[in-house]
């Protein structure tokens, strides 16, 4: 019989294995059971590592009580508890199965509870039932201090006066050596007898346990009975450190969960104080955006936003609008890019009937249906050049032309237009009107990308994780350190729409409650390698002058007056960001 005491439990040929099967069938290291607290996880350690659960193959098992186990050709039996034995096995054996069945009804009950103040309370009334004791104290630490988190008497009630109840020389000795201890009469024990708390409190049976984490004391478990020498024996020691063993994992989990709920609170807090409308940010580039975005929202002048693709354009378009005194007007939002070409003039201006094939009947446009309150043109840069000049007339003289018709229609209306694209390089190469564009370009807005955002980036996906998390129903409380850390590194091409895709994914597909770098997809591969230093100033260098001359609204002499350069600094470095386009990075 092996007892499963360990978070993780190694099973293979090799010697180094918790349990040893010596089958030649069996791998080195062939499975491994882990224990989250809840549920036992049995899984291969390679894929073609075979184990079969009553007697189908399976990738990988939850273990349920009495699961009968074969890797190789050696067979095993998973038990929560151990079976009632015959009479005359069980005179022979002696084993009292009860405080094992305790655990395992004590775990059940666990499942999907994680108020932490009663799952404490319920832990120290099963640990005083189990063992026969009259007091119980649950002990945990915070940093190198000592709470009493939990003192509980026979009868399930709490005891007021609970740090005059422990003996400070046993709880000392257990936090010293970190080694389950039992005291039989400590009043005439060798070691403790002396002890002002053993003299004080008249104490007679004890036993202290270690709750462990890895290597790290989390708390102990004390329980005592001030009336009955030697009530404890060595069995009773095993049974409470296999308890134990389980409470730690069990509460480990449940401290977790509560720190992830406080952590929620938290989060609900920082957002109001970091929320500008709907947009979440609060980076100092974001500062300067929201600050922009206030001032120009109140008039009706026409506003780029320009930044990478995925970055929030249109929910800063949105804001506008809601800002302006045209918020109770329509908000029109036309992707440029999305409209085939010959569509495109009929999906802006509408269309009469027969100007085309297909044109059955009168059509209004967009112009129209914004009349009276915004037009977001989405990836102006798309638009043909054939369409920028109608849309520069349209602008300038506020009239459209429904295509197929020679009326002009008045509007009222006012621009909000976006692009991933340097429209003034595309200027140069005469895909842009330079007249459409500072048409359009009366204030620049730029969005920072995500990578460059900082803290804002686990905030955000604190965001998205907490409306996944309620859309779905998902168990899901928060990220691990580890894809924390990730989180931060990762590059984030897609910006904030690829940021929500990961977090929705992982929240739809986990099934734990702390997410892992790889639920996330954020594998080593996908984060940014090493640079030397040499190539890492380059590329600060390199980002840096991009954001000023963003700043500038692309002034290349501003810029470099500002960066205290020579101006023809500016003009190489735009040389060679054109190159690196061209070769597609």
């Amino acid at each position: 019989m092996h007892h499963l005491y360990k978070k993780v439990t190694s099973i293979g040929r090799s010697a180094d294995n918790d349990v040893v099967v010596e089958d030649p069938d069996v791998a080195s290291t062939h499975c491994h059971i882990h224990f989250d607290g809840r549920v036992f996880h049995l899984a291969p350690t390679e894929r073609d590592n075979r184990i079969f659960i009553n007697g189908k193959r399976r990738r990988k098992h939850d273990l349920s009580h009495q699961d009968e186990v074969r890797i190789g050709k050696s067979d095993m039996v998973f038990s929560l508890y151990d079976e009632p034995v015959a009479e005359a096995e069980a005179s022979a054996t002696s084993v009292d199965v009860s405080p094992y069945r305790m655990l395992f009804e004590f775990s059940s009950k666990l499942l999907g509870s994680y108020e932490l103040d009663r799952l404490l309370e319920a832990l120290m009334d099963t640990v005083i039932t189990v063992t026969n004791a009259d007091k119980g104290f649950l002990v945990l630490f915070e940093g190198e201090n000592p709470r009493i988190a939990v003192a509980r008497n026979l009868r399930s009630e709490n005891i007021n006066d609970a740090v005059d109840q422990l003996s400070d020389s046993i709880i000392a000795k257990v936090i010293r050596t970190r080694k389950p201890l039992i005291v039989s009469d400590a009043l005439r024990d060798d070691e403790f007898s002396n002890s002002k708390s053993i003299i004080n409190l008249n104490v007679v049976s004890v036993m202290c346990v270690p709750l462990m984490d890895k290597d790290s004391l989390i708390g102990l478990i004390y329980v005592g009975n001030d009336n009955v020498v030697e009530l404890f024996e060595e069995q009773s020691l095993e049974v409470l450190t296999i308890f134990s063993a389980q409470a730690s994992l069990i509460l480990k989990n449940a401290m977790l969960i509560n720190e992830l709920n406080v952590d929620r609170k938290q989060l609900q807090t920082r957002l109001e104080t970091k929320r500008f409308g709907r947009i979440i940010g609060a980076c100092d580039a974001m500062l300067e955006v929201f600050k922009k975005l206030e001032k120009v929202a109140t008039t009706d002048i026409s506003v780029m936003i320009t930044g990478e693709t995925g970055t929030g354009k249109e929910l800063i378009a949105s804001e506008i609008h809601d800002r302006s005194a045209r918020a109770n007007g329509p908000f029109v939002t036309i992707n440029c890019g999305a409209i085939p070409e010959s569509l495109l003039e009929s999906e802006l201006f509408g269309h009469v009937k027969g100007a085309f094939t297909g044109a059955v009947a009168n059509k209004k446009g967009k112009f129209h249906a914004a009349d009276g309150g915004t037009l977001f043109l989405d990836e102006i840069g798309e638009l043909p050049m054939q369409l920028q000049v109608k849309l520069l007339r349209a602008l300038q003289e506020k009239t459209i032309v429904r295509v197929g018709d020679t009326r002009p229609e008045q509007v009222d209306i006012r621009i909000l237009a976006a692009t991933n694209r340097d429209l003034e390089q595309e200027i140069r190469k005469a895909n842009f009107r330079e007249d459409l564009y500072y048409r359009l370009n009366v204030v620049n807005i730029h969005l920072p990308p995500l990578r460059a955002r900082g803290e804002d980036i686990i905030v955000i996906a604190k965001y998205f994780l907490q409306k996944y998390s309620e859309e779905f129903g998902a168990k899901v409380k928060g990220f691990s350190p580890n894809a924390t850390i990730a989180l931060k590194k990762f590059d984030w091409p897609g910006n904030i729409r690829q940021l929500e895709n990961h977090v929705k994914k992982a929240v739809v597909l986990a099934d734990k409650a702390s997410l892992s770098p790889e639920d996330l997809d954020i594998t080593s591969d996908a984060l940014p390698p090493i640079l030397s230093l040499a190539a890492a100033k380059e590329e600060f260098q390199r980002t840096y002058i991009n954001e000023v001359l963003a700043r500038n609204n692309g002034n290349r002499t501003k810029t470099a007056r500002d960066l205290g350069v020579d101006p023809r600094t500016i003009f190489r470095h735009l040389e060679r960001e054109d190159e690196l386009k061209a070769k597609g990075r």
